[in-house]
């Protein structure tokens, strides 16, 4: 009897006159993509979030001198020292629950723009995966945008908040709704060229690679293919982080200056005359350390729920 998995690729198999492995069958369930996003978006973010958490630090404009780190290694012995390993985790309940739904919406709207758009028909369609990825994020960072927030004031050097709850309602309280979107403009400035240049990356690459190897799903495919892409995509849009970051953690800053930042240009204004053109690179090592291996994470259990799901309709 055929095992699991050549029943999987034998289904997969059937499947590919129809239609690109790399989007989900158009008759699946918007449930389905959702459901898969999820899953993706949790499992991203929680593995690689200590890195991310020394990322946020290393942006910091003006940090405290106990907040100054020569490095990512450097940064973790000093934070597991003076504030505990535990430390290192701060922040991470705002990304657990705003992940899963942002990440849902997100790969749903990925896979709805991509079949409008003929993504999923055979053959190389760059440009149907850019729009797609620009419209997916677009739309989950409306959602994600006051959890990253959240996740980045927690995460700051000397951070006082002791829950997700208890910082949204004493930043709310402070100030004001618009705190948990001040940096809005600046993230889609950010996360669209991020989104659109890593999905072409990423469906670029694995009809390169797949064109080598057996077709259906294969692990390390959208392993590999996720985490260049991401890698790539992280450090082209280190400069507009920074900027991002700034405005997201301006309420937390004793510098009068960088407390009352109004934008993308007025933060950007302030990073350029106090470190110049090296200011927007802060971190940029840490970024794309996190990027890569988070996006290949990500991609792969996409691509490993949509193979749950293949499986599932056919044994059904």
């Amino acid at each position: 009897m055929a095992s699991t998995t050549e029943k999987l690729i034998a289904a997969v198999h059937e499947e590919e006159d129809e239609y690109d492995y790399e989007g989900l069958p158009p008759n699946f369930s918007l449930a389905a993509n959702m459901a898969a996003g999820a899953f993706a978006g949790i499992a991203e973010h929680s593995v690689m979030y200590p890195i991310d958490l020394l990322k946020t630090r290393m942006q910091v404009v003006n940090p405290t001198p106990a907040a100054i780190y020569t490095g990512i290694g450097n940064a973790i012995s000093t934070i597991s020292r003076a504030e505990g390993y535990m430390s290192l985790w701060r922040g991470l309940s705002s990304v657990v629950v705003g992940a899963g739904p942002a990440h849902a919406v997100y790969f749903a709207t990925y896979e709805v723009v991509k079949q409008a758009m003929g993504g999923n028909a055979a053959g190389h369609h760059p440009v149907a995966a850019a729009t797609s990825g620009a419209c997916a994020t677009i739309a989950s960072d409306a959602f994600m945008n006051p959890f990253d927030v959240i996740k980045q004031r927690m995460q700051l050097h000397g951070s006082t908040y002791t829950s997700l709850t208890d910082c949204a309602s004493k930043v709310f309280r402070a100030e004001g709704l618009r705190a948990f979107y001040v940096s809005y403009p600046t993230t889609l400035a950010m996360t669209v060229p991020f989104t659109a240049l890593q999905f072409t990356a990423y469906e670029s690459l694995t009809k390169v690679m797949q064109k080598k190897r057996a077709p259906g799903y294969d692990p390390l495919v959208h392993c590999t293919a996720g985490g260049l892409a991401g890698g790539v995509a992280a450090a082209a849009t280190t400069p507009l982080d920074v900027i991002k970051t700034l405005l997201q953690t301006r309420g937390s800053a004793t510098d009068s200056e960088i407390r009352h930042a109004r934008g993308l240009f007025n933060a950007a204004g302030i990073i350029w005359r106090r470190e110049g053109a090296k200011g927007f690179f802060r971190g940029m090592n840490a970024r794309v350390v996190t990027a890569a291996p988070s996006t290949a994470i990500c991609w792969s259990a996409y691509e490993v729920a949509k193979a749950y799901f293949i499986k599932a309709r056919e044994e059904s």
